[in-house]
């Protein structure tokens, strides 16, 4: 296939076609399980060729979320079924299930249905938690969401999830960007996090839903807001040849001192998917020379 590819799952999709025959190695040699993540990896790499910097990025931050395709659906039939029968039901969620039905299952910082199926989703698993078998891998804790849990189940998740969006923020219409944030207050390696001090808002989401710029968020104690603390903290990409030519982005920025013009300064092109030029030569680094230091002078 002319690639190769990781996120962390099964060997034996590496790269796509040309990837290992499964049945030729032992188990215990590969014992990692296929991921949303994976399965989008391989997706977006197939049949493609003429790969330049910028389209390489561009392929790598596909927002697609293949995690929701079998789980939504289950949702939303679970809601017809329940709605069918229940006036109530069906007058008070109709318009977030909408939301979820239109959905094209692609992240942005301006959507409403990413905020909604990501809690809902988390909600359901937190629901029946005990009930799902241990060691689980990624897909199979997915495909337990859909098929071992009711409609009822289903419903009730989406209705404390609507419940709690509105609790925390005054209505459920949330877009996924108010909620999902990157804040970096300072160097230490657990600042913690403050709704009330600045942050800004992040498009991609967990790796689980398949999300290749991968971004894991939680609230915490004294946060409603989700903020980010695993995930891509360093991305780059490289194209080697006579000259070496690489763009890169890091969350935050190279230092660690909050009086650091370098402190976050990379913090927005983190979150839109932006990358900076990597300086391999020497005339690239003195044409971007803050200040220079020789060892032993004054």
């Amino acid at each position: 296939t002319g690639w190769i590819q990781n996120c962390n799952s099964t060997p034996f999709s590496v790269s796509g076609i040309s990837s290992p025959e499964k049945g030729k190695f032992p188990t215990y040699m590969a014992p990692d399980a296929e991921n949303a993540r994976g399965i989008h990896a391989v997706r977006v790499l197939a049949n493609q060729n003429g790969f330049t910097l910028d389209k390489l990025i561009a392929t790598a931050y596909d927002s697609y979320l293949p995690g929701f395709e079998k789980l939504l659906p289950s949702l939303s039939s679970s809601f017809d079924q329940l709605a069918s029968v229940n006036d109530t039901l069906k007058a008070k969620y109709s318009e977030p299930i909408q939301l979820i039905r239109a959905w094209d299952m692609r992240y942005a910082a301006s959507s409403i249905p990413t905020t909604l199926s990501i809690y809902w989703a988390q909600r359901l698993r937190q629901n029946i938690l005990t009930r799902i078998p241990a060691n689980s891998d990624q897909l199979s804790i997915i495909e337990f969401l859909r098929t071992q849990t009711t409609p009822t189940e289903k419903v009730n998740a989406l209705a404390q999830t609507i419940a709690e969006l509105q609790r925390d923020f005054g209505t459920w219409k949330q877009p996924w960007g108010e909620v999902n944030r990157f804040q970096r207050l300072s160097g230490q390696m657990n600042a913690g996090f403050d709704d009330q001090q600045s942050s800004i808002a992040v498009p991609f989401t967990s790796s689980f839903w398949g999300s290749l710029a991968a971004y894991g968020s939680r609230r915490y104690p004294n946060t409603k807001k989700m903020y980010g603390s695993v995930g891509n903290s360093f991305v780059a990409v490289v194209e080697f040849g006579k000259k070496l030519k690489a763009k890169a982005i890091m969350t935050g920025g190279q230092n660690s001192n909050p009086n650091s013009p370098h402190f976050k300064d990379q913090a927005s092109m983190y979150c839109e998917g932006q990358f900076r030029d990597v300086l391999f030569y020497k005339e690239d680094i003195m044409n971007h020379l803050e200040r220079t230091y020789s060892p032993g002078n004054k």
